[in-house]
Formats: C-alpha cells, sequence, structure tokens
C-alpha cells in the first residue's frame, strides 16, 4: 500500500508538468512563430516479484507473465512541434513568413547565433534589419534612411525603392534548417539556440533545395490548436484526480489495516 502511494504520487507529479505544458500553450496562442509543446512520459523501473518464464514447479513448468509491479511514471520528454501555423496577413512590408522548412538566423546581444520563425522585422536606428527583440538578422542587412519603399522577393533578395532610383538590391535574407529541429534549445523570446541534438545548421537561399519560401506582408501564426488544447487539458485535469482517488483509496487501506489491532 505504500508502495501505491508513491506510485501514486508520480502519477499527479507526470500530470503537473502536463497541464504546465498546455498552459504554456494556450499562452501563447497568438505568439508569432510559437511551436506548440507536448509532455512524453515512460514508465519507471518494475519491482520483479517473479520473473516470467521462471520455473513454477518441480515439475519444470514456467510462468507465462511472472509478477512484475509497476513504480509510476515519469516525465521522458517534452517535444515541440514544427508543425507549420496559420498565416496571418498584415500588409507591413517588413513582416515576412516562412513557407515551409528554415528559421531566421539572428545575432543575440551575446554574439552567439539564435534563430526564430518570427518574422516580425523592423529598421533599427542604424537602418538594421531586426527582430521584435532587437536583434539583427544575418547576414546583416541595412536600408538607406531615405528608402521610400521595400520589396522582398519569395527567394530573400531585398529591393529598395530611393528617390530618383527605380530598385537597388540590398542584401539577401537566408534561411537555416536542421535535420532535428525538435532538439533546439528554446531561450525565449522566440529563439532557438542549435545543440548537439538538432544537429548543425544548414543555410539555403528560401524557395530552394527544399527550404521554404519567404511571403512578405504576413506572419506565421503560432500552431496550437485551442480546442486541441482544451480536451488535453480537461483530459489531464481527470487525470490528475483519478491518481488523487488512488491516495486516497490506499490511505483508507493503510487506515484499515492500522485498525486491526484494536
Amino acid at each position: 500500500m505504500m508502495r501505491s502511494l508513491w506510485t501514486a504520487a508520480t502519477g499527479m507529479a507526470a500530470q503537473t508538468t502536463n497541464v504546465d505544458v498546455i498552459a504554456n500553450n494556450l499562452a501563447n496562442v497568438n505568439t508569432a512563430g510559437f511551436k506548440r509543446g507536448r509532455a512524453n512520459f515512460q514508465d519507471l523501473m518494475y519491482q520483479q516479484i517473479k520473473a516470467p518464464g521462471a520455473e513454477a514447479s518441480s515439475a519444470g513448468t514456467q510462468l507465462p507473465s511472472g509478477i512484475q509491479v509497476g513504480l509510476g511514471v515519469q516525465t521522458a520528454s517534452i517535444e515541440y512541434m514544427f508543425s507549420e501555423g496559420s498565416f496571418q496577413q498584415t500588409s507591413n512590408p517588413l513582416d515576412l513568413a516562412i513557407q515551409g522548412r528554415g528559421f531566421f538566423e539572428v545575432q543575440l546581444p551575446n554574439g552567439e547565433i539564435g534563430y526564430t520563425r518570427s518574422g516580425s522585422l523592423s529598421r533599427d536606428a542604424q537602418g538594421l534589419l531586426v527582430t521584435a527583440s532587437g536583434n539583427p538578422i544575418q547576414p546583416t542587412i541595412t536600408l538607406p534612411n531615405d528608402t521610400l519603399s521595400i520589396q522582398i522577393s519569395p527567394d530573400g533578395t531585398v529591393s529598395i525603392e530611393q528617390p530618383g532610383t527605380i530598385s537597388t538590391v540590398v542584401g539577401q535574407i537566408q534561411t537555416v534548417d536542421f535535420s532535428n529541429p525538435a532538439g533546439l534549445s528554446h531561450l525565449g523570446n522566440s529563439i532557438f539556440q542549435a545543440t548537439n541534438a538538432s544537429g548543425q545548421p544548414l543555410s539555403g537561399i528560401p524557395g530552394e533545395n527544399g527550404f521554404g519560401g519567404l511571403g512578405q506582408g504576413m506572419l506565421e501564426m503560432s500552431n496550437v490548436n485551442m480546442v486541441e488544447e482544451m480536451v488535453n487539458l480537461i483530459a489531464g485535469q481527470r487525470a490528475y484526480e483519478m491518481n488523487s482517488k488512488s491516495v486516497q483509496a490506499a490511505d483508507e487501506m493503510l487506515q484499515t489495516a492500522n485498525g486491526l489491532k484494536r
């Protein structure tokens, strides 16, 4: 019975993590470039009382299944789904969406390189194209102060119009991809960082060799499905309640056993 108390406690802890992940998904339902997470669980070790196939009698018969008692559950991983989110038209020429695979490469304040799917770009005081957090995209692109309009083609070519000119190319936006995007590390602010699990970044031209093309004047929104998350939230809450019932049942059994001495 003491074993069942601890086993049920692991179930409650696992469902707490599950609800934490779901709450984060729902909190970021309107965050551009956000990718929903999913908690994955696995069972803990088993207490082996009788091993399967052990000899059951002097006649040499064997146990077909044995006696193995599970000791609960643990969180194996929190996996992030990099499926494409919905696209929202903004009419802002500096808003970009990657239509397919790929990430924008940005330079972080500490000099390291980060990656993002959020294409909400702006121009800083020096004319550099930067993210909403002020991180310049790589390679850097500078827009002159007298820029009248900007055009970004699906392959990332950035062209501007200035007084007295028709069109001038000022840079090329490149994207990168990973063999395992789910292995990227989250830094917050819609920024990811490469790890050994994600593999090394592979640079490419948008729209070529499997890289997604760019869409100007639109943003990729979160890939969170609110209905699905609400169903998952209810299921997680009910699972937590059932584990708490197991704790109560084990407690009542212990009280009954304790009362036998009277």
